[in-house]
């Protein structure tokens, strides 16, 4: 059965459907090339954006029981404050004598201004920083855009992700061995980098692509974060949770919701990558992977959506650029 384990996991990620779903997740654990159990993290620290909801709030609670510090970094103060109550219960049903350590930071990722407050809010109440946990995400069905005059899905996905980054770069270096993980997603698989049109100006505008184009964009930075940081002791990955059936997948696919919904994993179970990117000890090993259901998986499945050194090169420049961020593009 070892033997087969390998292949039959490279089957269901090649076929996509079975292995995106829950079903796909419950085989992966019964193989014996499963990871084991997850250690403790107490004494560490946590920072996850968009966990009021759906995959956030699950890996935030995961990471609580855990024993982690979680810093919830939303924009909504009061749903982060429900957030952290149900958190507070979580930790608490699953070990009544600890209670969770669980703290809101108000932050807009869209809003690089915003961005910028929590980090300074970040740096005067903090002392270090472990794992930063990038799932916040913008599937608008309209381009909009911010007061900042960025593009939304953009700026949620891809721009103020790299700012929250850059700005945490040497607390993450200082406390290393430490973590950046960003949630992606499969639908990237079939799209292209795009670095002369990042903001959808000159396209008509389909909320699935750009979505699908902004996750390609992420997996890409990982790879370039990974190069600027290799050696530092963080690592950089990126992952993605199969399908599974969150608040914004019903707000945004409402009929692949409804088609799929008897398949769909639940967020923990959506979230359940994350949290092993965040606790155990196999992904410190290795940096700029792409992951899902605890193992490394291909960038690429089609040749035409590979993208030139050069579109690489271009999407981390315009990417300080805006973020006004002084980083040289990784070699």
């Amino acid at each position: 059965m070892t033997r087969l384990a390998g292949p039959l996991d490279t089957l269901l990620d090649r076929t996509i459907a079975p292995g995106y779903t829950r079903l796909g997740l419950a085989v992966r654990r019964r193989l014996p090339t499963w990871p084991g159990e997850l250690p403790r993290l107490d004494g560490r620290t946590v920072l996850v954006t968009g966990p009021t909801s759906g995959i956030g709030e699950a890996a935030a609670t995961d990471l609580a029981v855990l024993g982690a510090r979680v810093l919830l970094l939303a924009r909504n103060p009061d749903k982060a404050a429900a957030t952290q109550a149900r958190i507070q219960r979580a930790v608490t049903a699953a070990d009544a004598s600890r209670t969770a350590d669980v703290a809101v930071v108000r932050c807009d990722i869209s809003s690089l201004a915003s961005v910028r407050e929590a980090v300074d809010q970040i740096e005067e109440q903090d002392e270090h920083v472990d794992v930063l946990v990038h799932n916040a995400g913008a599937m608008p069905g309209e381009r909009t855009v911010t007061d900042e005059g960025f593009e939304l899905a953009f700026a949620t996905n891809v721009l103020g992700p790299f700012l929250l980054t850059a700005l945490l770069e040497d607390r993450l270096k200082a406390d290393a061995p430490s973590r950046v993980i960003t949630v992606s997603s499969g639908g990237m698989y079939a799209q292209k980098l795009d670095a002369d049109d990042l903001q959808h100006e000159d396209r008509s505008y389909s909320g699935v692509s750009v979505y699908a184009r902004n996750k390609r964009a992420q997996v890409v930075l990982g790879e370039l974060w990974a190069e600027r940081l290799r050696g530092t002791g963080v690592v950089i990955h990126t992952m993605h949770p199969g399908w599974a059936d969150t608040p914004g997948v019903e707000d945004a696919l409402p009929g692949f919701q409804k088609l799929t919904k008897r398949v769909l994993r639940t967020p923990a179970e959506g979230a359940d990558t994350i949290v092993w990117l965040a606790a155990a000890t196999a992904p410190l090993s290795t940096t700029g992977g792409f992951w899902q259901d605890r193992r490394e998986r291909p960038t690429h499945y089609a040749p035409w959506t590979r993208e030139a050194q050069a579109d690489r090169a271009k999407l981390w420049r315009t990417c300080a650029e805006l973020a006004g961020v002084d980083a040289p593009v990784p070699a």
